[in-house]
Parts: structure tokens; C-alpha cells; sequence
């Protein structure tokens, strides 16, 4: 039985998708797709558009046969720590031959390469880089000086880091590498419409095209070509009832968050520093709501998902502190299934075999399932989080609350 992993939010599922699902299976020759998903919030330092057990079960329509939650201190995250975790995740799952990317690149020898070089940060590379940081460069941009400084000879490759698949690809192969991983890594060239392009002209739109297009009101039939049948069934019955799901939903809650906290030190959050604290400071008394404020934060070189980014991580209480001991202790406590289609049966009676985590299907169970006390932490935070979201349907689409421990996993 081979297994391959796939790394995703399905913010919301797409045609792309079923594509590389499709791609990963007949590249790797694999028997089963596992996917690890983040939960109701995004690597954008936004909501995902769509409630989770939605996108799990779109994600089950079109081929993927597990489904694990993505711990939400790695799924709002950025690259580095994203791909950490989650090739973590996977890693110690003990069942997981292969893991599958989308690239704008296509190339896993050249993407390879060029991590080899990412990984080899010699002092002359730390100096460079941090040098043209505090000149006021952007991190990518002075990433790029740094490594031109430092290895002469990958400058033809240095294009391939303007591409954010491309990044976030050489991140997954980056903490393979360093988990010194037996899972063997595979990249599906990116079809269609590029990562930021908004045009919904194409079969293969972006996810972001097809979020804007929701978020715009516009009526459900006009992203109809560019997801599968069976996921438009899927949101053609909850559009408007509890989705879409947009940043400026969290307007209030983040606002009382920010002023309940003006005593504190904003670098006590997850990749905050102490000007960006300061400069949250002085610009809280403007507050309005999250997308002018984000408007507001942003600088020459910090960008609108870095401050996005951040206020999400000071509305969900995600902490420097819990980060830096999490990451320590290899990142991932349990596994949580949110879904799985009967076939997988097999599967998922190997992961309970080779699993070095507990793999959880009630939340009931965790108590005595997880024993560290940092395992118990980081799922009453990925809990609350998921609350947070559940209050922001009710209030949106007047639903009931739906409880974290009632809900039912997906099964097809």
C-alpha cells in the first residue's frame, strides 16, 4: 500500500486541485491520498472563505481519502513554520511514502537544488541578509541579495523564488530535508491562472479569484466552471447560509481584542516584534476594521499578509513562547482526523499501527489520549479558534453555534 500527502487549505476546493490530485496519484502510483488541511483560518492571516468540514468534504468528493486538521499555529503561519508543521504532521503519521506540491516551476531536481543552497546559511549568508533587512529591503528581496552574495552561481535559479508555489514548495522540501524524512517529495506543474491573478476566465482559476468573486456578492453560479460538479453541489446548497466568510467579519471581535490588550506588549504574539508592537500602538486609536487597518500597518517592507498575519495571531491568542516550545518538541502532538471515505479503511488501521501521535476522532478522547500538557494546550487553542469562526457564522447567517465537541466527522 503506498501513500501520498498532500499539503492544502481548499480555501475554497478547485478544479486545480482535483487536478494535482489526479497529478499525485498517477506520478507517485499511489493507493491512497492523505491530505493535510488547515482549519477555519488561513496562511494569509485570513478566514478561510469556507467553514472546514465543508472543504473536508469536497476534498473526499474529488479524491483525497483522509483528511487531518493542519494545527491553526502553523496553518496562519508563514511559509517556514507552515510547511514545518505540516510535513511534521505527516512525517509522523509513519504511513506516508511521497508528498505531492503544486509548483510554478514543475521541476522537483531544480526546486531540490536550490534548497540545498537555502539550507547552507553560513554566517556570510546571515550577515547579508540581515543587513539588507534593516536597510529597509523587503526579506524576500534581501533573501535574494544574500543568496546572490553567497552562491554566485544560483542566480539563474533565483527567479524561481518570485513565485509563491514555488516558496512555499522549496519550504516543504527544506523541513524534508531536515527531518532527514524518508518521504520522497513530487511537484505538479501550476495549471491555469497564476496564485494572484483574480480573472475568472479560466477553468483553472485561482482560489483567490474565485474568494473575491464571493466576497464581491455576486450569486453562486458565476464561479460554476471553474470547481467540480460535486463541490458546486456542495456550496450551491450553503452559499449564503453559512459561507462566505470574509476578513471583515472579525472587524468587531479584533477591535475589542486590540483595546482590551493597549496595556500589553504586542511581541508577546507569534512574530511580532517590538517596532511593529509599537507601531500597532500608535495606530490603534484609527482603528475602523481589519482590512483599513491592515491598509494602515503595512510598510515599504512589511507587507499587508505579514500584518494580516499578525492581528490574527493576537485575535487567537497564538503566543511567541507556545510557538518556540511547540517547534521544539517537533511541532505536532496529534493528529486530528476531520474526515475519511470508507475505502480508506486500510489506511487508516496502518496509521494507528506506525502513528508516533495519537490520532484523534473525538475531541471526548483527548483528555486521555494526549498526555502532554503542551499537546492539551495546543488543541484548546486550535478549539477556541474554531469558536471564534463558529460565532462569526452565527452572528453573519443567524445558525445556531455549532460546538467544536459535537461535531461529527465526515464520512463517505
Amino acid at each position: 500500500m503506498k501513500t501520498v500527502g498532500i499539503i492544502a487549505e481548499y480555501n475554497p476546493f478547485h478544479n486545480g486541485h482535483a487536478y494535482q490530485i489526479a497529478k499525485a496519484r498517477e506520478l507517485t502510483g499511489a493507493d491512497h491520498v492523505v491530505a493535510v488541511m488547515s482549519g477555519n483560518f488561513a496562511q494569509r492571516g485570513q478566514p478561510a472563505v469556507m467553514e472546514k468540514s465543508l472543504r473536508v468534504k469536497a476534498a473526499l468528493l474529488c479524491g483525497v481519502d483522509v483528511v487531518i486538521e493542519l494545527p491553526v499555529h502553523y496553518a496562519t503561519a508563514s511559509a517556514e513554520y507552515f510547511a514545518s508543521g505540516a510535513a511534521a504532521l505527516l512525517d509522523r503519521l509513519g504511513v506516508i511514502d511521497c508528498l505531492c506540491f503544486g509548483s510554478e516551476c514543475g521541476d522537483i531536481e531544480r526546486l531540490s537544488n536550490l534548497t540545498d543552497a537555502l539550507l547552507t546559511e553560513d554566517e556570510t549568508f546571515k550577515a547579508a541578509l540581515k543587513s539588507g533587512v534593516k536597510e529597509g529591503i523587503s526579506y524576500p528581496q534581501a533573501r535574494n541579495n544574500a543568496l546572490c552574495a553567497r552562491f554566485p552561481q544560483l542566480m539563474p535559479e533565483l527567479p524561481l523564488l518570485k513565485h509563491p508555489n514555488n516558496i512555499l514548495g522549496l519550504e516543504y522540501l527544506k523541513a524534508l530535508k531536515k527531518r532527514n524524512s524518508s518521504i520522497r517529495p513530487y511537484t505538479v506543474s501550476r495549471m491555469g491562472a497564476g496564485y494572484h491573478d483574480k480573472c475568472l476566465d479560466n477553468p483553472y482559476s485561482s482560489a483567490l479569484a474565485i474568494r473575491e468573486n464571493l466576497a464581491a456578492g455576486k450569486e453562486i453560479h458565476s464561479i460554476k466552471k471553474q470547481v467540480p460538479p460535486a463541490v458546486y453541489e456542495v456550496m450551491s446548497c450553503h452559499y449564503q447560509k453559512n459561507f462566505p466568510i470574509l476578513p471583515e467579519d472579525f472587524s468587531l471581535p479584533l477591535g475589542c481584542k486590540l483595546i482590551q490588550e493597549t496595556a500589553k506588549d504586542f511581541s508577546i504574539y507569534f512574530d511580532i516584534d517590538d517596532c511593529f508592537s509599537d507601531r500597532l500602538q500608535k495606530f490603534l486609536p484609527a482603528y475602523t476594521d481589519y482590512h483599513s487597518f491592515c491598509q494602515q500597518l503595512k510598510t515599504k517592507n512589511i507587507t499587508y499578509t505579514k500584518v494580516s498575519r499578525s492581528l490574527l495571531h493576537i485575535l487567537l491568542n497564538i503566543y511567541q513562547a507556545d510557538m518556540n516550545t511547540y517547534c521544539t518538541e517537533d511541532y505536532v502532538y496529534y493528529a486530528r482526523i476531520l474526515g475519511f471515505r470508507k475505502e480508506a479503511a486500510p489506511l487508516l488501521s496502518a496509521m494507528k499501527t506506525n502513528t508516533s501521535v495519537p490520532l484523534l476522532t473525538k475531541l471526548a478522547d483527548a483528555g486521555y489520549r494526549i498526555t502532554s500538557a503542551n499537546g492539551q494546550k495546543m488543541l484548546e487553542q486550535d478549539i477556541q479558534a474554531s469558536h471564534i469562526y463558529a460565532l462569526s457564522i452565527c452572528h453573519k447567517f443567524h445558525q445556531d453555534f455549532q460546538n467544536e465537541y459535537q461535531k461529527q466527522l465526515i464520512i463517505l
